[in-house]
């Protein structure tokens, strides 16, 4: 098996950028989730309240990170560290330091967006920082991840999207791309769910992944990543539901969280070669 696609988010919920490689670290790809948009309240905001954030383009150069729109110019955000005051912001039940950036991004998601984003700030993750991964999925060790809803890693595979796509045509119902589920890792395989019976994925350069917690979809599932609307109502979310790939766990399921176990500062790619080991039963 192989590694077909790597991708990095850079910003919590806008568009991902698709690498040949990347430095791999204990908080995930390099770059991954560095920055998140919160609210007034500090609050975390993505495709679940906004999914026209989804039209929000990213690309990150030697100095800057650029957001683009079709709507307005690029906005080029350096980066070096912001200066300011530390701000307190909340990801789902955790409360996170982050540093903010110009309010002339402020003002550039509402001139891309409208007056949806009002209110909407750019936020980056505060070096100095750590956020643990839940301890009830590490078998006794420790993780730590940036604005990720909850793991450094999110693994996917090409022959579990082919079953959900066979399932969803089957219904009548339009196939989806892999970018429904916002993978980092995506690895090429014939067989459907079978990252579900992994304990762990070796690369040929030496790194292992230990996957923890098979990962639960939202209604972000639903948007489509390149116009920010929402095609097809409850799909695939409806289908994966039916398929019932998690029988012992509430929910729709697709794809399997993970940490980085061996080889921080190792790099991954895209042809990588990887081996897993199979689940205890």
């Amino acid at each position: 098996m192989n590694i077909t696609q790597l991708i990095v988010y850079p910003v919590k919920s806008l568009k991902g950028i698709d690498v040949t490689q990347s430095e791999l670290n204990g908080h995930g790809l390099a770059w991954d989730r560095r920055w998140m948009l919160v609210d007034a309240q500090q609050r975390f905001v993505t495709q679940r309240q906004l999914p026209q954030l989804a039209t929000i383009a990213v690309e990150l150069t030697d100095q800057a990170l650029v957001l683009s729109h079709p709507n307005v110019d690029p906005i080029a955000i350096p980066l070096a560290d912001p200066q300011g005051n530390l701000r307190l912001v909340k990801v789902w039940n955790d409360h996170c330091k982050a540093m903010p950036e110009s309010e002339n991004v402020s003002h550039w998601l509402v001139a891309a967006l409208g007056e949806q984003a009002q209110g909407i700030s750019l936020v980056r993750f505060a070096s100095e920082f750590t956020r643990p991964v839940e301890e009830d999925f590490l078998a006794g060790g420790e993780a730590h991840t940036y604005f990720a809803d909850g793991y450094p890693f999110l693994i996917t595979t090409t022959g579990s999207l082919d079953a959900l796509n066979q399932a969803l045509f089957a219904n009548g119902q339009s196939p989806v791309p892999m970018n429904r589920f916002r993978p980092n890792i995506v690895v090429e395989c014939e067989s459907a769910w079978v990252e579900d019976q992994w304990a762990t994925l070796a690369g040929q350069s030496g790194y292992e992944l230990t996957l923890r917690k098979p990962c639960q979809r939202c209604k972000i599932t639903t948007v489509d990543q390149q116009t920010g609307t929402v095609p097809q109502q409850a799909e695939p979310l409806k289908t994966l539901l039916a398929l019932n790939t998690q029988p012992h766990l509430k929910g729709a399921h697709f794809g399997q969280n993970a940490t980085l176990t061996t080889g921080q500062g190792s790099t991954i790619r895209v042809g990588d070669e990887v081996v897993p080991t199979r689940r205890a039963t």
